[in-house]
């Protein structure tokens, strides 16, 4: 698919979106919208395989007969292997196309209504997976679909229109999942995910890091690899950010996430499976990171994390005999977790592993518990590998620079840390500030060749970081300043006198002429 194609069908997506868009605020049409994309995903899914295990009995999936005794030991053997290999099933009668070809009827006599049946449906994929390897996978996906809301339409004539509409439009677009090279609808949803957030304001945080910052870390953590036994993120909101690690690397063999918010954990499953990711391959779990982790006895081999900034958190005094914590002496403050999620990913960080998260400036000058925690992973285990800072305004809802921290247990380099100020490398696209191809190559090659450049980047010894008291402020170590240039105060003044001469040998020549034509002078 050609990138005008790929623009095409993102463009036909976000119009259909917007066909709910007049109804509810953007979270609440994000739901339905990716929802029912994600919906017809499942059922192309399951008819595709349908078809393969069909096709020694030259039988296609949507012909059979479910009310026949022959028909239903078809769906049957279907439905087992379905389980096994696709972790769900769906019946004849409930897949995407034949749900909206009958919303959409208008064949005398026949009911196009279609609202109960898909709810039902819906819900049925859900019951599908009980008992089974992936019922946690797909346990209230669809929950926050609620097809009876008023906010869909006052009647449920009105909701029926809108959604057999939307499903009408919807199934009029081919996602080529044929094409198991191309991942055309896991991009298409990636920008939609991506739409949403931009209008979302300052909640976009809670399930977005924008792309340009995602391709970054996703480097960084994948320096020197080609395949990763696993990749984690303590707070993986809609689940990009670990997709994107996997477009680093040949193969990602488990993702592993937790997220808070229970829409966006629905959102973060959903998306995992539509960019083809089976059900044994990921573990998102959905719990508060930080006062109930779900994930203690694992380590991974690459971390990325943007954690909300300076969020508030318990800071309970039990957690001082949490392994996560024990170590450092103190706790972070309870006003500002930051530290505490660095903790946490170090918990978890393996051996071997690197370890990228999106932070607040502040998280690198603030004195008390802070400079404790950073005094212990600086000196003490020598951990912190870089520091880099963006460019304000590039995050959706928020203007404040950030900056990511590189963790190694293991680095290459112990003796130095590298300070890169990228923080005025960037684009200004419309209000937001962009990062393009090449500022991200030049904040990767930096990185991976710890490259030095006048006023963009530096290695600062150890030493000098343990004299300064632990403040990893990036100006100190990288002087980007550009300083005005130096005023020759003789030489202006000399300037200005051949000036003056020069103007009143210009005022005599016009005087002359004045005198010549016998006309007033301006004098």
């Amino acid at each position: 698919m050609s990138e005008d194609q790929k623009k095409q069908l993102e463009q036909q997506l976000w119009n259909i979106a917007n066909t709910l868009r007049g109804k509810m605020n953007a979270d609440e049409f994000r739901d339905y919208i990716l929802g029912f994309i994600f919906y017809k995903y499942l059922a192309e899914k399951m008819e595709i395989y349908a078809n393969s295990i069909l096709k020694s009995d030259d039988i296609k999936y949507k012909s059979i007969n479910e009310n026949t005794s022959q028909g239903k030991e078809y769906i049957q053997a279907i439905k087992e292997e379905s389980l096994e290999k696709l972790g769900y099933f769906l019946k004849p009668a409930e897949l995407f196309s034949e749900v909206a070809k009958r919303g959409n009827s208008d064949v005398e006599g026949e009911n196009n209504f279609i609202l109960q049946d898909l709810q039902k449906i819906l819900n049925n994929i859900q019951l599908s997976t009980m008992g089974t390897e992936s019922e946690e996978d797909f346990d209230n996906l669809f929950e926050d679909m609620d097809l009876n809301s008023t906010k869909l339409g006052k009647t449920p004539e009105a909701r029926n229109e809108i959604i057999a509409k939307v499903l009408s439009h919807l199934d009029k677009i081919d996602f080529k999942l044929e094409q198991t090279e191309l991942d055309v609808l896991g991009d298409a949803y990636e920008y939609l995910i991506g739409q949403f957030a931009s209008g979302a304001g300052k909640k976009a945080g809670e399930f977005y890091t924008p792309q340009e910052v995602s391709k970054v870390l996703a480097k960084i953590v994948t320096t020197g690899k080609s395949k990763l036994k696993s990749v984690y993120d303590p707070t993986c909101g809609s689940g990009s950010l670990l997709l994107r690690v996997a477009k680093e690397v040949t193969e990602v063999s488990n993702f592993y996430g937790q997220e808070m918010n229970r829409t966006t954990y629905n959102l973060a499953r959903m998306n995992m499976i539509l960019h083809g990711v089976h059900y044994r391959k990921f573990n998102i779990k959905q719990e508060d990171t930080l006062e109930h982790p779900q994930h203690l006895d694992k380590q991974f081999e690459a971390i990325v994390a943007n954690p909300p900034f300076s969020a508030e958190w318990s800071a309970n005094p039990l957690f001082t005999s949490d392994d996560r914590f024990s170590q450092y002496g103190k706790l972070a403050p309870g006003s500002k977790a930051d530290y505490a999620f660095v903790q946490h990913m170090i918990h978890h960080l393996s051996e071997n592993g690197i370890m990228g998260v999106v932070l607040a400036h502040g998280t690198l000058f603030r004195g008390g518990a802070e400079q404790h925690i950073r005094k212990y992973l600086i000196e003490d285990r020598n951990y912190l590998d870089a520091v880099i800072g963006l460019p304000a305004n590039i995050f959706y809802g928020t203007s404040i620079p950030t900056c990511i921290m590189v963790f190694k247990k293991c680095r290459e380099q112990p003796e130095d840390v590298l300070f890169i100020d990228a923080s005025k490398y960037f684009e200004k696209v419309k209000t937001q500030n962009v990062l393009k191809d090449e500022h991200i190559d030049k904040i990767i090659d930096t990185y991976r060749n710890r490259l030095e450049e006048i006023k963009y980047s530096k290695r600062i010894l150890l030493k000098e970081i343990i004299k300064n008291d632990y403040n990893l402020n990036i100006p100190r170590y990288v002087d980007s300043y550009n300083a005005e240039i130096d005023i020759d105060i003789d030489k202006v003044a000399s300037d200005l006198k051949s000036l003056e001469k020069e103007m009143k040998l210009t005022d005599k020549i016009i005087l002359d002429f004045c005198i010549e034509l016998k006309i007033a002078t301006p004098f």
